[in-house]
């Protein structure tokens, strides 16, 4: 989760509002041991659309999104937030990991907790939980002890805290990987509710059938290159290179 300073409120709107988009890195490298596992990435993430990091295992989709976050520093390039409130990017973005970690309490306390942190005043944040948990389904499940979750309702919860804490840009690791067709599609249906409320969301998947779902904008990755940067409709039924056909008909890449 990203940090959690104080951050002024918003109220809910139906689009994008001007906060700390668009991301823009240039020329960002990632190198380990000589390795380079991200090579001279370029691209920009603007406000609006769910945008969906696909590849095939290994392609540097999880690191990409650690880089986006800040969370790791690139070798070399640049990662710059653009927009009018991007000295307070930190405060207004947040990162959901494949494997949440969730507090030894309630799944509302579990919210709670990260709103306290920010210093939203109690009444607030009742308010906040009641509505965060409802969105992602888990409305009368609040008194549940979150690690006596399902592995499904226990990343809807995560995502529920997150959107609490109203960030502009919302990053989601592998937000399905090994969930049951139910809990994917639960998470799926809280991933459009985010969106919906006015948060961007970029998230990573390898599962080309959930990207066709959920995709406004494909990044393409390939052995750490960005190889297409396309809206998804164009990137299904047109892609620019051999690779992106070939991964959109289901073969293995080398």
């Amino acid at each position: 989760m990203a940090d959690l300073s104080p951050v002024p409120g918003r109220a809910l709107s139906a689009g994008p509002a001007p906060g700390i988009l668009p991301l823009r890195l240039e020329g960002v490298s990632v190198q380990v041991d000589g390795r380079k596992l991200l090579a001279d990435l370029s691209l920009e993430i603007g406000a609006g659309p769910r945008t969906v990091i696909l590849g095939p295992n290994g392609a540097g989709k999880s690191l990409l999104l650690r880089i986006c976050h800040g969370l790791l520093a690139p070798s070399a390039g640049q990662v710059r937030w653009c927009g009018p409130l991007a000295g307070e990017a930190r405060r207004r973005q947040a990162l959901v990991f494949q494997r949440p970690v969730l507090l030894r309490r309630s799944a509302a306390a579990n919210v709670a907790y990260a709103l306290r942190l920010r210093h939203v005043p109690a009444p607030e944040r009742v308010r906040r939980v009641a509505e965060a948990l409802d969105l992602v389904g888990l409305g009368a499940l609040g008194d549940r002890a979150a690690r006596a979750l399902s592995g499904g309702e226990q990343q809807r919860l995560a995502l529920a805290r997150a959107w609490a804490l109203r960030p502009d840009v919302l990053f989601l690791d592998e937000p399905t990987a090994s969930l049951d067709p139910a809990a994917t599609r639960g998470i799926e249906d809280a991933i459009r509710a985010v969106h919906a409320r006015g948060t961007t969301i970029v998230m990573t998947t390898h599962d080309l059938y959930q990207a066709r779902r959920l995709a406004e904008r494909v990044l393409f990755l390939h052995r750490g290159r960005l190889l297409e940067a396309a809206p998804a409709e164009r990137f299904f039924t047109a892609p620019a290179t051999p690779e992106a056909r070939a991964f959109i008909q289901g073969e293995l890449l080398a």
